[in-house]
């Protein structure tokens, strides 16, 4: 038998061990798994995702004296800063009835947006040692951090609610409209946040940028101000507003601000409101599970 020949059969070359291992069922340890099968494994550590994301929000605050209530006032305190910068000192609430509303549920919108895309890109990267000891779907850890903050938005709507009706707002059939509003930014900052975690995952640094990313993307989301009358007479190309408004935290400010507040009826939504929010969100979502899917078996290595 020749040198060549016999280093074909012999028992330890590549081709052999590979021939073994399919025999009897062995797969690459932390290969990266078919989509369909990767979101079977999701949902099967669902309940980890939940408890997972119920933990982080009950340690976030646990060393306050104020506790959870801090997940109310941030965004009130943030508000009230704004009201006097944006509303008082540059008059941005002139021409906005409602202002005081108009501001507040932009910003309790916004805070969930970025807070989600901020907590995505270190999602990954600070939890290394758990991803190095056990075997779990990765995308569970951007969107334990999503479900942790949605579960504090809802806590925070039911504040926003008051604030609204102590403003004059009255319920009506088109505060429905929140709930499916609620639901495509949920998606849409659980997209952003999985595109995150994966850039955040290679280069950690990204996360000391992000603050200015997202201060810049706050201003022109309009949430302190409305594009409309601030943009609306200025001799700016078109396209400049019309990509403003195209902006999804944007879109869904707007559709939150023409559910709940009375000087912005729902019918006066524009027919391309509901479309853009519908893309956006699976755009994020589906565009961002799959880019974090890709690098499934990269993460924890190197």
């Amino acid at each position: 038998m020749t040198t060549a020949t016999a280093s074909k059969t012999a028992p330890g070359t590549s081709a052999e061990l590979a021939r073994l291992a399919a025999a009897h069922g062995l797969t690459l340890s932390g290969a990266r798994p078919t989509l369909p099968r990767y979101i079977a494994r999701l949902w099967q550590r669902r309940h980890f995702v939940t408890a997972y994301a119920n933990a982080r929000m009950q340690a976030t605050y646990s060393t306050a004296k104020l506790g959870q209530v801090w997940h109310l006032m941030t965004p009130l305190l943030n508000a009230t800063v704004y009201y006097f910068i944006f509303g008082l000192v540059l008059k941005a609430s002139h021409g906005v009835p409602d202002y005081v509303p108009f501001l507040i549920t932009g910003i309790f919108v916004w805070d969930f947006i970025s807070s989600s895309v901020n907590a995505g890109t270190r999602a990954v990267h600070s939890n290394l040692g758990l991803v190095r000891a056990l075997h779990f779907p990765r995308a569970s850890l951007p969107l334990s951090t999503v479900v942790q903050l949605f579960q504090q938005l809802l806590v925070s709507m039911a504040a926003l609610v008051v604030l609204l009706l102590a403003f004059g707002q009255r319920p009506g059939p088109a505060w429905l409209l929140a709930l499916p509003a609620l639901l495509l930014t949920a998606v849409f900052a659980a997209g952003c946040a999985m595109v995150m975690a994966r850039i955040g995952s290679r280069s950690p640094d990204v996360s000391q940028l992000m603050p200015f990313v997202l201060r810049t993307w706050m201003y022109a989301s309009g949430v302190m101000w409305s594009i409309d009358q601030m943009l609306g007479k200025n001799d700016l190309p078109h396209w400049v507003l019309t990509a403003l408004k195209a902006n999804p935290p944007a879109v869904y400010i707007d559709l939150m601000r023409f559910a709940l507040i009375d000087s912005f009826p729902a019918h006066a939504l524009p027919h391309h409101v509901w479309p853009l929010a519908v893309g956006w969100a699976l755009l994020a979502g589906v565009g961002g599970f799959i880019y974090f899917w890709k690098a499934e078996e990269a993460y924890g290595r190197g």
